[in-house]
């Protein structure tokens, strides 16, 4: 997502974004992850005159850059909806679909916003929810859910190894008052697991977790990818940037399995049969280099994967 909340830094890998993505300057684009718009102001900078991008996030916050971006630029149009919903965006433009554009996880506007509640920097009420008007809190999600299933959701969505330890203690805590803050969970995580390594929250798998849990992140991921490959037109391409390894994995298994390449076991047997190839991938994994990383901390875990459409 974009770096900053006041369009004055580049959004994440920017230049990469744009050498991957672009192969038609009058192209039908998709922003799948709007953000504050960082990504799709530079992407209309370096397009034609006849192509057209549609900017997707759920956020009501990114709505307002939506509206703005879409007044200023007749190319551009905002949809308000979890990215899994490329299938009509693309219905409804009726357009080949050169280039899907997704940046996942939280933009630095949500994580800066203690009122959003994803971040135990700082300290404000546990929410956690992509769109404030859907779902239940962090809050009430801890409240009521059984210390079995806290569990289940920090290690699977957050490969925490001492998930239940910390289950546990989110129960013990509940019955003398709930918890209501970042500051208060971050806390309690801490005292579980004591001080992390430098530079790493003892908290931080736990809140990735329960946010993943509660928006339904990795089913929407797991969706759009799939309506991804199915909607580009042949030559189209697919850039996605992940930040930690459970996004990362389904993207390099996709661009994998769609590239005709069964995944392999002992010996090089394959696994599976061989699959038709509807994508070729567009080189290595890249990464952020230094120099964006020291303006841009966050970027050090990014992690680009592209790949394009095949001619059937």
């Amino acid at each position: 997502m974009t770096d900053a909340a006041d369009h004055v830094h580049r959004p994440v890998m920017l230049e990469e974004v744009l050498e991957l993505l672009l192969n038609d300057e009058n192209g039908f684009y998709v922003d799948a992850t709007f953000g504050r718009g960082g990504h799709s102001r530079a992407l209309l900078e370096h397009l034609g005159p006849e192509a057209r991008l549609v900017g997707i996030d759920r956020d009501p916050d990114a709505r307002t850059a939506q509206q703005a971006l879409a007044g200023s630029d007749h190319r551009f149009r905002g949809y308000s909806d979890r990215f899994d919903c490329l299938e009509q965006v693309v219905g409804e433009e009726q357009r080949p679909l050169a280039g899907i554009l997704m940046d996942l996880g939280l933009s630095s506007p949500q994580l800066e916003d203690p009122g959003r509640g994803f971040s135990f920097m700082r300290d404000g009420p546990l929410d956690m929810r992509m769109d404030p008007e859907q779902g239940p809190t962090a809050a009430e999600w801890l409240a009521r859910a059984s210390a079995e299933d806290i569990a289940d959701v920090l290690y699977q969505y957050g490969e925490e190894r001492k998930s239940r330890r910390i289950a546990r203690a989110i129960g013990r805590r509940r019955t003398e008052r709930p918890l209501e803050t970042t500051g208060e969970l971050a806390d309690l995580v801490e005292k579980v697991l004591g001080k992390s390594e430098p530079g790493k929250h003892a908290a931080t798998r736990t809140f990735q977790a329960i946010r993943i849990y509660l928006n339904g992140e990795l089913d929407a991921l797991d969706a759009a990818l799939g309506q991804a490959v199915d909607q580009l037109a042949p030559g189209g391409r697919l850039v996605v940037i992940s930040f930690h390894s459970l996004e990362d994995r389904r993207v390099k298994r996709l661009i994998r399995d769609e590239s005709g390449r069964a995944p392999r076991g002992r010996g090089g047997m394959p696994l599976g049969a061989e699959r038709p190839v509807r994508l070729r991938s567009l080189g290595r994994p890249r990464h952020a280099c230094q120099a964006e990383i020291a303006n841009n901390p966050r970027a050090r875990s990014a992690v680009l994967r592209a790949a394009e459409k095949v001619a059937a």
